[in-house]
């Protein structure tokens, strides 16, 4: 959601980084930017939940690879 909400907003995402336990937004945001992004215009819950699954895995495994860290990538790969 945190990703999502900034994307939206035309944030820089390269140098965001998730903090474990940090709340942003209400359930309802959260519900609205999943529904916005998912792909489908009408899913079932278990889309939701399998879109949302998905995708904090790939941001999970981005966070993690020194590949996408900005201090070691610098401005190579500017918007990777």
């Amino acid at each position: 959601f945190q990703y999502l909400k900034r994307f939206d907003s035309g944030c820089n995402l390269d140098t965001f980084c998730y903090e474990a336990h940090s709340v942003e937004g209400s359930p309802a945001e959260c519900l609205q930017q999943f529904l916005l992004h998912c792909g489908i215009l009408d899913p079932s819950w278990s889309e939701i939940r399998n879109f949302a699954w998905f995708l904090n895995i790939q941001l999970r495994d981005c966070e993690a690879s020194v590949f996408c860290n900005p201090d070691f990538v610098q401005d190579t790969l500017q918007g990777f």
